[in-house]
């Protein structure tokens, strides 16, 4: 008897926590789609980058070392970017940051620059793409915590470990250099 009774309460657990399945199922797409617009966004920054370095550097011929850090920044975002990795696309956001932060500061050494329609164009873009990324960040980090907080909840948990879907996803945080504030551009 006690057996029946044991495997009616795990048929009754089974079948309560399998009720949320296709809300995990959907959830665990939302959280999808929004990394793959942080991939989106990131790459068209990264694309971005060039033509507004090339820009720069017709008219700015000794500042080799901050084409350098960016273009290795650049290539470490486009590798974090086809892995997918959250906190490696963090991470290389935040050089790539500081490197265009770096970027603009020359600019301003520069009036030709600073009235080149071409440089004008680009930077407008790249603003934009900024806040496309802000905006992708801020999606992604509202679809994990729908997630999360989803999958921890009761009988839904039961149903998330069953398939698998049971371990939080992660945040797209930023770096330990980028909440110290505002990087400093020296020269």
């Amino acid at each position: 008897m006690n057996r029946a009774k044991t495997a009616i309460w795990l048929l009754a657990l089974t079948l309560v926590g399998g009720c949320g399945y296709n809300t995990i199922q959907t959830l665990d797409e939302k959280v999808n789609q929004a990394q793959g617009q942080i991939q989106t966004q990131l790459q068209r920054r990264a694309d971005l980058i060039p033509n507004l370095v090339a820009t720069v550097k017709g008219i700015t011929k000794q500042e080799d070392t901050v084409f350098i850090s960016i273009a290795n920044a650049r290539s470490k975002l486009a590798g974090a970017v086809q892995s997918g990795d959250v906190q490696g696309m963090a991470n290389a956001d935040a050089q790539l940051t500081a490197g265009l932060g770096r970027l603009l500061a020359i600019s301003e050494n520069y009036p030709q620059l600073r009235s080149s329609e071409n440089f004008k164009q680009l930077q407008d873009q790249l603003e934009g793409t900024e806040n496309r990324v802000a905006v992708a960040r801020t999606d992604y980090n509202s679809a994990v915590n729908d997630l999360n907080a989803y999958i921890r909840r009761f009988p839904y948990n039961i149903t998330a470990k069953v398939f698998g879907i049971g371990k939080p996803r992660p945040y797209f945080q930023a770096t330990a250099e980028a909440q110290q504030g505002t990087p400093q551009v020296k020269f």
